[in-house]
């Protein structure tokens, strides 16, 4: 499933130099002397916590995932309805990709041109948010909303891939108009073509 979050301050700053220097350089033209100078530590302290730089990429993806995956967890257990869930899950997706376009760069783009991190891929905690987008397609079939006939696998591999070529498209644009607005035209084409 991916490492266990160590809490560590100084461990943290340095992720968060990583995503504002691969967001502003590009993942291979920022160099670990970059990420230290930002996380305003020395070069050699970022290989106390990392093996390399596909290691500090890998792991932000990891963590910052697992985090966002918790969060919409406890918010969408709020709800009952399965298409009210949907549709949450969508505005938290993108309101937190807006919120952190630093990472959404280093999400949409940069991850992408790591062959590490490539490799590594389906071994991440991915395979956790295409769950939750399992279980509440399965739950609205459960609850006579969402028809039964739907290939679950192919539905939450597409229902990903439309959040995700959003935010990919929203980034190229110049994130030159609000990313939240796209919430409701996303949900409404996955809901009406669920529905029974």
């Amino acid at each position: 499933m991916g490492r266990v979050k160590k809490t560590n301050d100084k461990r943290d700053r340095i992720m968060n130099a990583a995503i504002a220097s691969f967001a502003q350089h590009g993942y291979h033209q920022a160099t670990i002397a970059d990420v230290a100078r930002e996380a305003g530590v020395a070069a050699g302290t970022i290989y106390l916590y990392f093996k390399n730089k596909d290691d500090l990429l890998v792991s932000i993806f990891e963590e910052k995932v697992q985090g966002f995956i918790q969060e919409f967890h406890r918010r969408l257990s709020q709800e009952e309805n399965a298409e009210v869930k949907l549709r949450k899950l969508v505005h938290l997706h993108l309101v937190e990709m807006q919120n952190h376009p630093d990472l959404a760069a280093v999400f949409q783009l940069e991850l992408r041109q790591s062959r590490h991190f490539m490799s590594a891929y389906p071994k991440t905690d991915l395979k956790v948010y295409f769950d939750l987008i399992g279980d509440i397609i399965e739950e609205g079939q459960q609850q006579g909303l969402f028809r039964k006939d739907l290939f679950l696998s192919a539905v939450k591999k597409a229902f990903f891939g439309a959040l995700d070529e959003t935010v990919t498209s929203w980034l190229l644009a110049g994130k030159n108009y609000d990313l939240s607005q796209m919430a409701d035209p996303v949900a409404d084409l996955f809901i009406r073509g669920f529905r029974d």
